[in-house]
């Protein structure tokens, strides 16, 4: 889960269960717990926007944030997409 500081940003390959259904039917709701603190958690319903423009990148990007490298390996065909969620309610507890 990344944010651009105005949505939140996800990160997916074309073609998967999950791009088909927002295809379809673009809304979603996510749901954030804190590893530490499970009674802090952030849910987050909107409409989800397809981005396949800097998604390759992005990807890298998240691997470098959460195991520390760039090193991503795209699987013979994969074509990457940003999902990003544009927020319409915004609840939950964060400490």
């Amino acid at each position: 889960v990344d944010t651009d500081g105005e949505s939140v940003l996800l990160n997916t390959a074309l073609g998967r269960v999950k791009t088909r259904n927002l295809e379809r039917d673009p809304r979603l709701a996510i749901s954030i717990t804190d590893f530490e603190n499970p009674y802090s958690q952030l849910t987050v319903s909107g409409r989800a926007e397809l981005i396949q423009e800097g998604a390759e990148e992005h990807i890298r990007q998240f691997q470098y944030k959460y195991q520390g490298n760039r090193d991503f390996k795209l699987a013979k065909g994969e074509r990457r997409v940003i999902i990003r969620v544009v927020a319409e309610r915004i609840g939950g507890d964060v400490e």
